[in-house]
């Protein structure tokens, strides 16, 4: 199954559970999350469903192509991170 793990500065804001999905996208293998804990969409996603502009996604330490359908593929053995992006000035 596909593990799911989301940075620890999440931690600060919202419960952030790993994941063990059979989902085969990424954006069912979100869905699971969001299923344990529905105000970590918030943090993960914006109004339109879309990716978060401060957040990164990782899968197989390949940053994930699709920001808005979120339809990259998740293998059996895939790792999917998912961290906060830095940004500032």
């Amino acid at each position: 199954m596909a593990r799911i793990e989301f940075t620890p500065q999440l931690r600060r804001f919202v419960d952030t559970p790993v994941i063990d999905t059979p989902a085969t996208v990424l954006r069912a293998g979100l869905d699971a999350a969001f299923d344990i804990n529905p105000r970590l969409r918030g943090y993960i996603l914006d109004d339109q469903g879309h990716l978060r502009v401060n957040v990164v996604v990782f899968i197989d330490g390949r940053r994930v192509r699709d920001l808005r359908g979120l339809t990259d593929p998740l293998g059996p053995d895939s790792r999917v991170h998912v961290l906060q992006a830095l940004s500032g000035g």
